[in-house]
């Protein structure tokens, strides 16, 4: 993920905090996929632009789930997610919060492992 490393983490606290809920309540949207987390120096950390003010980006969801699907696991989507995409001429999670949610998903789906 070295394209990611200027991005900013939070913790599962952090996100609590800043959507206004409970560390179990952030584990419950990282499990049904509305948040994807990855571990950075051993701790479980969600890149704070997958959030959109004090919810969960709408977007990411579907995305996630179909990079699931596509074969990737929880790092190997965020990789994807964060590093800037040739054919998007953008990182997918910025291309996805300037509303270009069906190119990003289509791009996603050519990516089928």
């Amino acid at each position: 993920m070295s394209g990611s490393d200027d991005r900013v983490w939070l913790t599962v606290p952090d996100v609590a905090e800043r959507l206004g809920t409970t560390p179990t309540r952030v584990r419950r949207l990282l499990e049904d996929k509305h948040l994807l987390a990855a571990r950075r120096d051993g701790v479980l950390r969600i890149p704070e632009v997958f959030l959109a003010g004090d919810e969960p980006l709408p977007e990411l969801r579907g995305t996630a789930i179909l990079l699931g699907d596509s074969g990737f696991d929880d790092d190997g989507a965020i990789g994807w997610l964060l590093e800037h995409d040739d054919s998007l001429g953008a990182a997918p999670i910025d291309a996805l919060r300037a509303g270009r949610k069906a190119e990003v998903r289509r791009v996603a789906q050519a990516l089928a492992l």
